[in-house]
């Protein structure tokens, strides 16, 4: 079963009426809210009017009528507030020293030489290739520095 094709303009029409029609029924109730407070402000001009000489009607409802319809005020965009400037903390400087470290095939490491002991550390992972029968290698690592606090 075919179906009828929609027609786009018309339900936009529809559904800007609708949102008119919502809208006059806000400012109604609005209005109303308002309206207390009007009819405590109306009690008191009533009674200026009966002490003052009348005025012109027709001047009074236009000043009603440019009353009602109040617009609302756009709310002006407020200056941005200039971005904090980043604290840059300076970094903890930790001092590293190589050693070379022995490791087998798991990477986990045997032993640890100093620097100036390559050679120690050759002959170690050749003596433990030999030995276990699986591989051993030397492998530069930097260690941090444990600096000693005098107290």
């Amino acid at each position: 079963m075919a179906r009828r094709i929609l027609n786009r303009k018309d339900l936009r029409a529809d559904f800007e009426a609708a949102e008119r029609v919502k809208q006059d029924d806000d400012e109604e109730v609005e209005e109303e809210e308002e309206g207390e407070d009007e009819d405590e402000e109306e009690a008191d001009e009533e009674a200026e009017e009966e002490a003052a000489p009348e005025v012109d009607e027709a001047a009074a409802e236009e000043e009603e009528e440019e009353e009602k319809p109040k617009k609302k005020k756009k709310k002006e965009p407020k200056e941005p507030k200039p971005k904090p400037k980043p604290r840059s903390r300076a970094a903890k400087i930790v001092r590293m020293k190589v050693v070379w470290g022995v490791f087998n095939n798991s990477n986990q490491r045997i032993a640890v030489y100093e620097y100036p002991k390559r050679k120690d550390a050759d002959e170690h992972a050749q003596r433990l290739t030999a030995d276990k029968k699986s591989t051993h290698f030397v492998q530069p690592v930097k260690e941090p520095i444990e600096e000693k606090k005098e107290a």
